[in-house]
């Protein structure tokens, strides 16, 4: 055993807290029950009633959860006028509540060094071809350089492997700085403004330092949810290999004062009607036990990576037709949630995504360490942790959104104004959260357009942006007079005014 695999397993051994895991059971027990779940999707009917799923659809309208057992019906719908139902009440239900904005960002890689041997990830432990690094600080500020200075990005999805190399005391450091960069544009100045995390599933003290660097959003996938494909894929000698530790995560996060937490599964490792299911317990464990429901929901689908032992023969691999419906359900299932599609899907399936409720998108991505930098060669680009999709900059996305009548928003207001947590969640449920955000919205695509649009996009933008003034005339008097000396003086190059 190498000296740094021993450091790596005594790391592991200090890390895992079993009391921090076992307070939050009932009678021993975690909230994922496979029998009930299977029993649940056992019993629903296989061609759901039109009536039946009108009342459900009709629930999700007036912006309340589903039951798991409501799921179950929804998952088994496979006429093609039902389903159309569906996606006509998804997009009406993100309408309602998150208007017709969408929200982009960048996910950041800073390390692939992981001590984890996950069966499907490019940045397996065990696997030789891998090219590791984690960046320095002033390679951060480089690559964020790039980020907020020559594409624009105000929101970033920083990912760190799980490593003693890349471990709280680093996690802190490469927040402060990729928050302290700020870089001239074309007619102002660019910084990123929001750090949301995915991370491993730390502990509570360790969360409540990585809370106070000045995080967004804490993001822990399960990544599946069966125990039995769990443990098949997360060798039991590694932190993720213990099931329950990074199935409570949440809770732990929320404990240590994390307002807003994304959850999520690799759709394709087990059957997706159960990682579905498993999903919506998940949210609802949150609301029981600490009042506040998932901030985001993700979805990634399983696409090859660099010496996975899955292979397109692999039995739950998940085809277009119900990746779609899994994205249906979620919007139908928790009306009020964030939920994110990336890059890792082609370009083709995000637009359609667009119209079937989610809010967030990343544009431009790059996801070997260093890959937004000149510095990275083609070969290093090629050994990442999976192949993206949908390689679209950020300026033909958004050209792409505007065309459609989808506005852009870089708003960060909210999580500094304290429109977090319980509060955010409220305000989503009762559709009072629209009346910041348009706005924010709106100044801060004006600011986008003028500091990084090209002409083209600019063409199409801002003619977006006098319609949705008109509107704003229309619906939001009370704040027109602030909003308009707002927009004004974006115009003429002052950056990051908000309501």
């Amino acid at each position: 055993m190498s000296v740094e695999t021993k450091a790596s397993t005594s790391w592991i051994n200090r890390r895992i807290k079993r009391d921090q895991v076992e307070k939050y059971l009932e009678n021993g027990q975690d909230f994922i029950n496979e029998t009930q779940i299977n029993t649940e999707l056992a019993a629903a009917p296989k061609e759901p009633s039109r009536q039946q799923v009108r009342d459900i659809l009709a629930k999700s309208m007036a912006v309340k959860d589903l039951t798991p057992e409501e799921v179950a019906v929804l998952i088994n719908v496979n006429d093609k006028g039902l389903l159309e139902e569906m996606r006509a009440a998804a997009l009406a239900i993100k309408l309602k509540i998150y208007d017709n904005r969408i929200v982009t960002f960048a996910p950041f890689y800073l390390g692939n060094y992981c001590v984890n041997r996950c069966s499907y990830c490019g940045f397996n432990n065990d696997n030789c071809d891998a090219q590791r690094k984690v960046l320095s600080q002033e390679e951060i500020k480089a690559e964020v350089a790039v980020l907020a200075g020559k594409i624009g990005h105000k929101r970033l999805i920083v990912v760190y492997g799980e490593h003693p190399r890349n471990d709280v005391d680093y996690i802190v450091e490469s927040l402060k700085t990729i928050y302290s960069v700020r870089v001239k544009t074309r007619n102002g100045h660019g910084s990123i403004r929001r750090v949301n995390v995915n991370a491993p599933a730390f502990s509570i003290e360790d969360l409540k330092r990585i809370n106070e660097a000045g995080i967004g959003t804490y993001q822990v996938f399960q990544e599946t949810y069966h125990k039995e494909t769990y443990a098949r894929m997360h060798p039991k000698d590694t932190i993720k290999g213990d099931y329950q530790w990074r199935l409570y995560c949440m809770h732990r996060a929320m404990e240590a004062g994390i307002d807003d937490v994304g959850i999520g599964a690799l759709f394709g490792l087990y059957d997706w009607r159960f990682e579905l299911m498993s999903l919506i317990y998940h949210t609802q464990e949150l609301e029981k036990k600490l009042g506040i429901g998932a901030h985001t929901i993700s979805f990634p689908r399983l696409v090859p990576a660099l010496n996975s032992m899955i292979g397109p023969d692999w039995k739950y691999l998940v085809n277009d037709d119900d990746f779609k419906k899994i994205m249906l359900i979620i919007r139908l299932a928790v009306p009020y949630t964030g939920m994110i599609i990336t890059a890792r899907e082609k370009a083709s399936i995000r637009d359609e995504a667009l119209l079937m409720g989610v809010t967030q998108m990343d544009a431009s991505s790059r996801i070997a360490i260093g890959g937004y930098s000149d510095a990275v060669t083609a070969q290093e680009k090629d050994k990442q942790q999976f192949i993206l999709g949908d390689t679209r900059s950020l300026d033909d996305l958004i050209r792409d959104f505007a065309g459609r009548g989808f506005i852009t928003s870089f708003c960060t207001a909210g999580y500094r104004c304290g429109r977090t947590g319980k509060c955010i969640m409220d305000l989503l449920r009762s559709g009072a959260e629209g009346k910041f955000c348009k706005l924010n919205a709106i100044l801060t695509f004006q600011e986008w357009l003028d500091d990084f649009g090209s002409e083209e996009t600019r063409a199409v933008g801002l003619p977006l942006i006098a319609k949705e003034i008109e509107q704003v005339k229309a619906r939001n008097p009370k704040a027109l007079e602030i909003f308009m000396n707002y927009h004004e003086r974006i115009k003429k190059g002052e950056r990051d005014l908000y309501l």
